[in-house]
Formats: C-alpha cells, structure tokens, sequence
C-alpha cells in the first residue's frame, strides 16, 4: 500500500491484519492491491476565511445569537443585519509578527472570519443590540410577535 513519506499510522486494514493474521497464516493470505499514491493537495492560503461557530436561540420575547470570539478587538469585528441575513466577519490576529521557519505544530486559527446566517424567526432589526466580553460576541434582537389566528365565522 502507498504510503507518504511521514506517515507513521497504520490504516484500518493494516490495523486489522496486524492483529488477526497470525504467523502461520500470513504465507496464505493475499496482500491488498497498492492504492495510488495521492499527492497533497492544498488550498492556497487566503483564498477562503474562516467560518465563525454560532449557537443561535430564541426566548420568548427575544432572538440571541453566540459566538466565540476570543482573541477578537471589538474594533476587529463587523456586525450587520439586513432583510432577515446577519453577517458577523472580522480578523483574529496572533499579535504577532515572528516568521517561523519551522512549524511542529500550528492548530489556532489566525485571519479572517465570517458568517452569514438566515434569522430563524422576524426580528425588529433597527433595535438589535451586541456586546463583547470575555471574548463571548452577543447579539439580540427582539422578536417581532406574531398575531394569533383571528377565527372568521362562516355565515
């Protein structure tokens, strides 16, 4: 099987086969046929932001929006609703500015973000409100409430 260079894991078949082939059985048993080897394929840099995790609820009078932000200057940040869409975009920056040769490890995400959503339900949009803290991005909006079915009589 075609491995990469660095590739130190077993896949699920050689994993298998290490532990139920036993050593007399290993003559009598076929190999898997080779897969081709495929070579990685990265996706440029900046080509796509990050996309930013909401929890999105709603109480009985209002519609709230959370997300994490730590890291994220308020001044960062970009809030906007229009026609029932809420975007939120910004850039998260690592403070920063070292040119690392050699990287062993790089799981944080650093640059910019966005996310786009549908509100779920009518909101009054000019009354939204958004707070920051503890690197927590609020938003609220109240719900627009929905008249109750009128019952027409049938004459």
């Amino acid at each position: 099987m075609a491995r990469k260079q660095n590739d130190d894991l077993l896949i699920e078949d050689e994993l298998a086969a290490a532990f139920l082939i036993d050593d007399d059985q290993s003559q009598s048993v076929p190999s898997p046929a080779p897969e081709p080897e495929v070579e990685d394929q990265e996706e440029p840099e900046d080509e796509f932001p990050g996309q930013l995790a909401v929890d999105v609820y709603e109480t009985d009078e209002e519609l709230i929006i959370k997300a994490r932000t730590a890291g994220v200057n308020k001044d960062d940040l970009d809030v906007s609703i229009s026609e029932g869409i809420l975007t939120v975009s910004g850039t998260l920056s690592s403070g920063d500015d070292v040119e690392a040769n050699n990287w062993h490890i790089q799981e944080c995400y650093w640059g910019e973000f966005s996310r786009t959503l549908a509100l779920p339900v009518p909101v009054k949009e000019e009354e939204a409100k958004a707070a920051l803290k503890d690197g927590i991005l609020t938003i609220s909006f109240p719900k627009i409430q929905q008249k109750t079915a009128t019952k027409i009589q049938i004459v």
